[in-house]
């Protein structure tokens, strides 16, 4: 997609993060921006910033795990800009655990925001982005954990490897529709992302730590000294435009993408 002025774009996780990095991005590229999130004064403080920048932007409360959601969110976007080119698929969150202790709830939990998030925007933006001719592309984000497996992380490696497949799927299929395809691994990020096992299902009334918590926390320090989600979101914005379909934060970690388990 080489000229991203007058494109409509729709970001999911877009309250803050790399999802506001790359809302940010776009708008500045001369896009329309529809962001989409749960986190309901985070929302409205985002939407609020990038009119004050001279966006062209709006917003709309989602939650990536109901597909009706979704369905209204494309409405809403079709209704506010006419058309949609750009679909970012970055809502996520994070959760681990020893197998053979993590509660199947908060397995349900992870697979609906972290997969099944990607699919219902992938499935239902596809045909709209389509229906128009004019092309367009699809990001969905997954992690350097989409390429390497640790342990401790089995819900979401799992979800993660699983988004790297897909997007290889979707980007051979949707080629001959001019609609390009790319998936995001970041590698340590300034965001929120170690935190988000605190809204697991299993978490309610629990203030015991589990050992999820317990790893998260071992990696809470490298996130939180990891790059500027501002330089992610300008990067994804560069790959939209190249056609790139690996997004790697990392170069140093691209390589591990190509090595099997030790």
């Amino acid at each position: 997609m080489d000229n991203i002025e007058g494109k409509t774009a729709f970001v999911t996780g877009a309250a803050g993060g790399i999802g506001l990095s790359i809302s940010h991005s776009l708008a500045r590229q001369g896009a329309n921006v529809v962001l989409a999130d749960t986190n309901v004064d985070n929302l409205s403080t985002a939407r609020d910033d990038l009119e004050r920048s001279g966006a062209n932007v709006t917003s709309v409360i989602c939650d990536v795990v109901s597909p009706a959601d979704m369905e209204q969110a494309a409405q809403h976007t079709i209704d506010s800009f006419g058309k949609v080119h750009i679909v970012v698929n970055n809502a996520g969150v994070s959760l681990g655990g020893q197998t053979g202790s993590i509660p199947l709830q908060d397995w349900r939990w992870i697979v609906d925001i972290n997969l099944m998030g990607v699919v219902y925007g992938t499935e239902i933006f596809t045909p709209l982005i389509r229906s128009h001719g004019e092309g367009g592309h699809v990001v969905n984000t997954a992690s350097m954990a989409g390429h390497w497996a640790a342990r401790y992380l089995g819900p979401y490696n799992a979800t993660k490897f699983a988004v790297v497949g897909y997007t290889e799927t979707i980007r051979q299929e949707l080629a001959d529709d001019g609609i390009g395809a790319s998936v995001l691994c970041p590698g340590w990020v300034r965001t929120n992302i170690h935190k988000a096992s605190l809204k697991r299902p299993s978490a309610a009334g629990n203030e015991t730590p589990s050992v999820d918590m317990v790893a998260f926390s071992q990696v809470a320090a490298e996130v939180e000294s990891g790059i500027d989600p501002d330089v992610v979101g300008d990067w994804v914005v560069d790959c939209i435009r190249a056609r790139r379909f690996y997004i790697f934060t990392h170069p140093e970690m691209a390589p591990l993408s190509m090595r099997g388990p030790t």
